[in-house]
């Protein structure tokens, strides 16, 4: 009878079926009977060798502690929860196989017989959080995922310690919900909800109906795919973090509440107006309470609840106390309905708005929560970390946390050395208050692994990383060995494209950027962090080891990022001898350089023909799927080619903020953009008027945007041939084209 009650207890709290027990349900040890999510994740991560794992509960442990230790043949794996046995799973490929999981690449070549440990291996983490992903992430990288790509991604959170992540799939269909429960129809939300690409800045109240229409497919099919997410992460012992009400509504909100206080709030980047609801108005916690008992409801719920009130929006007042008021009512709003309301704040608008926060207004803003009923994210932390200069949140929890990425741009980047030492320092910081965690918060993923790998590292250890031992390790990791040439190439990349100094994220080609004679534009940033001839020795020995790592999936995707990014630099001198023939009158020089540089887009399209994680066609065909009709199909790939081109309509301000260097885009998009500026310049030579350009070529974008059309979905050609061949046909030309380029004003 005992089991009995257990079993349904189980059931209950993986199911989600509890609307507010799901907290306390997932702090109770692992018994044996619990092992069937454990082992199917092992069997998942490393088909065909489960059998020789066994995972048993850790008696008179928390939550965050794991063991390992071999017994009678098999790898013993102990933890309370599904994250503490995935990260000692990890723990032990790492260590004792020189595995490694990324997005881009994977390496697991087990032998038959798997080494043991030779002594009980115990991890703590110092860590309670160990949060995961931004509001911006679920539209840069997640817009298009299906289930199966959400379990693969759960499965790396899980391996990398992650037990805290946000969970905002499916939030219009409560919305939806809670609107027509008081009268709403589909025609009066028409305008309300956007399309599927751009739900982060919906979800933040930055815009509404861009994008759309939305169809109730996407409600309902995205309902089921939020319940299958949350399910598989509380079995495996995370506690997502779920959204609450902010007090974005929609325009026809009128209609049915025409006494409600409303105010009209604009992002300011090429968008209508907004609407808010005064925190003030007494429907304000009747709305948040009315989605918040939906919500748990329809997915359960952890009890932790992000909402942003003020994202990249400034508040009507900057007084302490007005601020202090406002936070106090939205989180009396989340506690109406549910009274273990924790809130978890993103400390964006610390960074991005610091003019406006200073530090009575923050402090005004956080102090009328109760300090365990609030989670400050330090959002940018290796950029700016906000928590010096806030006497640590005022004793509220906090978060460490790299953003790293924006836009979820293709660029090699990164403080390598921030993020190897930083977490550790601030948690050992006299003044760093209440630091409960680590996290991740970039805009997008599938890029950079080395920094992901190197920051969940901090997971399971309170000291600062040794970073030239870490990349050792990495690299036999990754790579199988440790080769004296590709240590040496990391080594350079850790001077020149991970030194983060100088600019704020990952410089741009000039490739992506809307054609021009200047070097750059608002967001196709060219600026380096190093000189580009500094990151050609690391190439060089990338291509000379080439040919004894043919079967490294990780070495692969690194040969052609580092061949990516050395191209994509050397676009930038070759595009200014462009200028400078213009400039010149030189129309012989002019016509040799416009032709090189249209060569080098050509070549770089093939060389990122080699990988999938550099394809355009999997975006367009995986937006395409989730459409039921070819009106839906045809929304979603609107979608889907606007957000990484336009961003927004023909004359939004954003383009190119979230561009892609992918095959496909390259030769259909950037390649033939730059051609009519070429043929442009041509006919108007010496004459040539860049804004009536600007005002022409936006009609043709937007007609891309519009099109209809299939790109490769796998990879072609030899990533090792090609990389070679491009290694000689490029090597010699950079360091002369790069020493002859023109100083660049950059003004941002």
């Amino acid at each position: 009878m005992k089991y009995q009650y257990m079993k349904l207890y189980y059931l209950l709290c993986i199911g989600g079926m509890l609307s507010f027990g799901l907290w306390s349900c997932k702090d109770h040890a692992t018994t044996e009977n619990e092992e069937g999510p454990y082992k199917a994740l092992i069997e998942r991560v490393i088909p065909g060798h489960a059998e020789h794992f066994k995972t048993e509960p850790l008696k008179d442990a928390g939550a965050h502690v794991f063991e390992i230790e071999s017994v009678s043949g098999k790898i013993v794996l102990r933890g309370n929860n599904g994250v503490a046995i995935a990260s000692a799973l990890y723990y032990y490929l790492r260590e004792y196989t020189d595995s490694q999981i990324t997005w881009n690449g994977t390496r697991l070549e087990l032998p038959d017989t798997l080494p043991g440990t030779g002594k009980v291996i115990r991890k703590n983490s110092p860590y309670d959080y160990r949060y995961y992903l931004n509001y911006c992430t679920f539209n840069y990288t997640m817009s298009w995922w299906d289930w199966d790509r959400w379990e693969k991604e759960i499965d790396w959170m899980a391996l990398h310690g992650i037990n805290m992540p946000l969970a905002i799939t499916g939030e219009e269909y409560v919305w939806d919900e809670v609107y027509k429960s008081y009268g709403f129809t589909d025609e009066d939300l028409q305008g309300f909800f956007s399309g599927p690409a751009y739900f982060s800045w919906f979800w933040m109240g930055n815009l509404d109906g861009w994008g759309g229409p939305l169809p109730q497919s996407w409600k309902e099919s995205h309902r089921d795919l939020q319940k299958k997410i949350l399910e598989r992460e509380r079995a495996l012992g995370m506690k997502p973090v779920l959204p609450a009400f902010t007090g974005h509504v929609p325009a026809s909100f009128k209609k049915f509440f025409p006494e409600a206080n409303l105010k009209k709030t604009n992002w300011g980047n090429g968008f209508e107006d907004t609407y808010i609801l005064d925190a003030e108005d007494p429907l304000f916690e009747e709305i948040g309470r009315t989605f918040l008992e939906k919500q748990a409801e329809i997915y359960g719920t952890d009890h932790l609840y992000t909402a942003d009130t003020f994202n990249e929006n400034e508040p009507p007042s900057d007084d302490p106390e007005y601020l202090g008021e406002l936070s106090a009512r939205i989180f009396e709003g989340m506690k109406a309905a549910d009274p273990e309301a924790v809130w978890v704040m993103q400390g964006w608008l610390f960074y991005s708005h610091r003019d406006f926060w200073k530090a009575p207004q923050i402090k005004g803003l956080l102090s009328t929560v109760p300090d365990d009923r609030m989670i400050l994210l330090d959002l940018a932390a290796e950029i700016e970390p906000v928590w010096k200069r806030t006497e640590a949140f005022y004793g509220k929890q906090w978060i460490w946390n790299m953003l790293h990425n924006f836009g979820g741009n293709i660029s090699l980047f990164g403080r390598i050395e921030t993020v190897a030492e930083q977490p550790a320092v601030a948690l050992k910081d006299s003044t760093s208050g209440n630091l409960k965690g680590i996290g991740l918060t970039m805009e997008g993923i599938e890029q950079n692994p080395v920094l992901y790998e190197l920051m969940t590292d901090h997971t399971w250890r309170d000291t600062p990383i040794a970073l030239d031992t870490w990349l050792e390790e990495y690299n036999a990791d990754r790579y199988g060995t440790k080769d004296e040439r590709l240590l040496r190439a990391w080594d350079i990349l850790v001077r020149t494209v991970y030194n983060g100094k100088t600019i704020r994220d990952g410089a741009e080609t000039i490739i992506s950027a809307r054609p021009t004679f200047e070097g750059y534009r608002r967001w196709a940033r060219t600026k380096l962090n190093y000189r580009q001839e500094d990151l050609l020795p690391a190439w060089d020995l990338f291509i000379e080891a080439g040919s004894g790592f043919k079967n490294s999936d990780g070495f692969g995707y690194d040969l052609v990022d580092i061949t990516r990014q050395v191209l994509a630099n050397y676009a930038l001198p070759l595009q200014q001898q462009v200028a400078e023939a213009y400039r010149k009158n030189d129309k012989k020089a002019f016509e040799q350089y416009s032709s090189e540089f249209l060569e080098l887009i050509s070549d770089m399209d093939e060389l990122l023909a080699t990988r999938k994680d550099f394809l355009l066609g999997p975006w367009i065909d995986d937006a395409r799927k989730w459409g039921n009709t070819p009106e839906e199909k045809a929304v979603y790939e609107r979608n889907a080619r606007d957000l990484i081109t336009l961003w927004g309509g023909p004359d939004n301000p954003l383009h190119e903020y979230s561009c892609r260097q992918w095959s496909g885009l390259f030769s259909d998009f950037y390649l033939p953009r730059w051609k009519q500026f070429f043929t442009v310049v041509k006919t108007q030579w010496q004459d040539f008027d860049q804004q009536a350009f600007d005002e022409d070529i936006k009609t043709w974008e937007w007609e891309w945007v519009n099109k209809r059309e299939d790109y490769p979905l796998e990879p072609r050609g030899d990533a090792y041939e090609i990389a070679e061949a491009l290694h000689k046909k490029y090597r010699d030309r950079i360091v002369p084209m790069a020493d002859k380029m023109p100083s660049i004003t950059y003004n941002y």
